[in-house]
C-alpha cells in the first residue's frame, strides 16, 4: 500500500465547517507533515457527498490514511467509506462541537492533530449503524434531532447558535412518545425530550451524554432523556458539563448491541450532528471494531 515507502495520504477539508479559517489550513500541512514520511494530496469539498467521493476513490487507489479536515459529519462522511477497509481515518478537528476528536483527546488546533497524524498510530474502534446508515458518533431522535436540523439552516456557526436554538424551543417542545426494544428483550415505553444512540461519549462541546461510553466495547449506550422543568435546565447543563449527567433522575442509560425504536411520527434523525430523513421506525445496530483511527497512544 505504499510507494517509495511513504504512506499515501488524502486530506479532505470541508472548508464551511465551524467557524476556523480553513484557506491557511495547507500552509500548516506543508509547514508540519512529516515529508520524509507520507506524500499528500489535499482537496477541498464543494457540495454535500463530495467527501464521500474522495473517500471511495481513495479506498480504491488504496491509499494509506484519509483525513478528515472538519466537524462530525465530515467526519462521518469520510469513515462511512473507510468502515470495513485497511485505510486509516485522521481527523483535524475544525467543525464546530467535534465531539468525536474530543472523545479521542485529538489535539484541537492544527498544529497539534497534524502532529498526531505524523505519529501515525492507529487503533481499531466500533462504529454503528441506524437503519443501515452508518454513524460513529451518535445518532438521537426527538430534540437534539430538531437542533441538528435548525442548526444546519441557520447562517451561523458556533456554541451561540446551538445555545440561541434550545433557548428558543426547548419550553414549547413537547416530549414524543417511542417504543424502545434492547437487544430483542427490554421493551421500554417512555415520553422524551430525546434517545440517543451513544457510541462515543459527547454531542460535542464537551457536553457528555453517554460518560461511560467507550468507542472499543462492542456496545452502544443508549440515552432516555425525559423533560426537566426549565428552573432545573441549569443544573442539567452543569452535569452535562461534568461527566455526571447518568447521575440525573431525569436520565437513564442501558448498553446494548441491537435497539429498536417504534415512532408515532416520521421526524428526523441526528446523526453524527446531522438531520436526516429515514423510516418512521428505527433499528440500531453496533459494528465492533470496524474503523482504523489515528488517535494519540495513551487513549
Amino acid at each position: 500500500m505504499t510507494t517509495n515507502n511513504k504512506q499515501k495520504i488524502l486530506f479532505v477539508v470541508n472548508p464551511i465547517a465551524g467557524h476556523s479559517q480553513k484557506e491557511t489550513f495547507p500552509d500548516f500541512v506543508k509547514r508540519l507533515l512529516d515529508h520524509q514520511k507520507f506524500n499528500y494530496e489535499l482537496v477541498f469539498t464543494d457540495r454535500p457527498g463530495h467527501a464521500s467521493e474522495l473517500s471511495r476513490q481513495a479506498v480504491k487507489d488504496q491509499l494509506d490514511m484519509v483525513v478528515a479536515v472538519g466537524g462530525d459529519g465530515t467526519v462521518n462522511e469520510v469513515a462511512r467509506c473507510l468502515i470495513h477497509t485497511p485505510v486509516n481515518l485522521g481527523i483535524i478537528p475544525s467543525g464546530s462541537g467535534n465531539g468525536l476528536a474530543r472523545h479521542l483527546n485529538i489535539p484541537m488546533n492544527y498544529e497539534g492533530a497534524l502532529k498526531l497524524i505524523n505519529t501515525a498510530s492507529s487503533s481499531k474502534i466500533d462504529t454503528a449503524t441506524i437503519n443501515g446508515q452508518p454513524f460513529i458518533s451518535i445518532a438521537g431522535v426527538g430534540f437534539d434531532a430538531l437542533v441538528a436540523k435548525l442548526f444546519a439552516q441557520d447562517q451561523n456557526r458556533g456554541f451561540f447558535t446551538y445555545f440561541k436554538i434550545v433557548a428558543a424551543r426547548y419550553q414549547s417542545y413537547r416530549p414524543k412518545k417511542y417504543v424502545i426494544t434492547i437487544d430483542g428483550k427490554t421493551k421500554v415505553k417512555t415520553k422524551a425530550l430525546f434517545v440517543s444512540f451513544a457510541n462515543s461519549n459527547q454531542f460535542g462541546y464537551n457536553t457528555t451524554i453517554a460518560p461511560e461510553a467507550s468507542l472499543n466495547d462492542g456496545l452502544l449506550d443508549l440515552c432516555i432523556v425525559e423533560k426537566p422543568m426549565i428552573f432545573e435546565m441549569p443544573l442539567i447543563i452543569n452535569l452535562l458539563l461534568l461527566k455526571m449527567i447518568h447521575k440525573s433522575r431525569y436520565v437513564s442509560i442501558h448498553k446494548a448491541t441491537n435497539i429498536k425504536v417504534e415512532r408515532t411520527k416520521n421526524r428526523v434523525v441526528n446523526l453524527d450532528g446531522e438531520a436526516v430523513k429515514l423510516s418512521q421506525n428505527l433499528e440500531v445496530q453496533i459494528v465492533p471494531q470496524s474503523l482504523n483511527v489515528i488517535i494519540p497512544k495513551q487513549v
